[in-house]
């Protein structure tokens, strides 16, 4: 019997993948996209990559990529990893009828936040985001911005009753962790991936023993 990889779902001792859409978006916390794409196609996820012009402008600054680079995540090549521009409506997930398991915009400025909340759809990521919540799909939004004005809070509440799930990037303390951003990093993804239906232990979850 073969082992699973953490992440997997399985039936039985065959392994079920998840073809899910990441969108990144013009604000801080690429680094959180970057992780969250990495283990997905880690756990044997298929994964459609969709950035902003300013998304991946910050992305490249955040994760100091070299000047000229074409992709957002140059180092991250896969078999199950599929990059489309933001203005590339013929991409599948721009359409209800493909078969996609859910999306997160990991981060999600406060831009994409407002034009989700009010149906504005002018690229290919906020289209994709459209779709999954006129299909009742899994949407998750992971929005960078402090504080928040009541606009902002508006957005999210009209997003979260029209079935979207909003995981703000918040710090963790209950697990102690040390000083690594990565741990917090991981928390947050650890978070994201429990509302994907995708199973992982990236952190130490309260009540479980140490």
């Amino acid at each position: 019997m073969s082992e699973s990889k953490p992440g997997e779902l399985t039936t039985g001792s065959t392994p079920i993948s998840k073809e899910l859409v990441v969108g990144v978006s013009g604000a801080s916390g690429s680094i959180i996209a970057a992780r969250l794409v990495s283990y997905l196609l880690e756990a044997g996820h298929r994964v459609h990559l969709v950035a902003s012009k300013t998304g991946k402008l910050v992305a490249h600054d955040e994760l100091e990529v070299p000047e000229g680079t074409r992709g957002v995540f140059p180092d991250m090549e896969h078999e199950n990893l599929k990059e489309w521009g933001e203005k590339n409506f013929f991409a599948p997930f721009a359409s209800g009828t493909a078969p996609i398991d859910g999306m997160v915009i990991v981060p999600c400025s406060m831009s994409t936040l407002a034009s989700l909340a009010h149906g504005i759809s002018d690229n290919l990521l906020k289209r994709a985001g459209e779709v999954m919540l006129k299909e009742r799909r899994p949407l998750i939004i992971v929005p960078r911005e402090s504080p928040l004005d009541r606009i902002h809070l508006r957005n999210m509440l009209t997003l979260s009753e029209s079935g979207a799930v909003i995981i703000p990037p918040v710090l963790t303390f209950y697990q102690h962790p040390g000083d690594s951003v990565s741990e917090q990093v991981d928390f947050v993804v650890s978070r994201i991936l429990d509302h994907l239906g995708i199973s992982n232990e990236l952190f130490h979850r309260w009540g479980s023993e140490a």
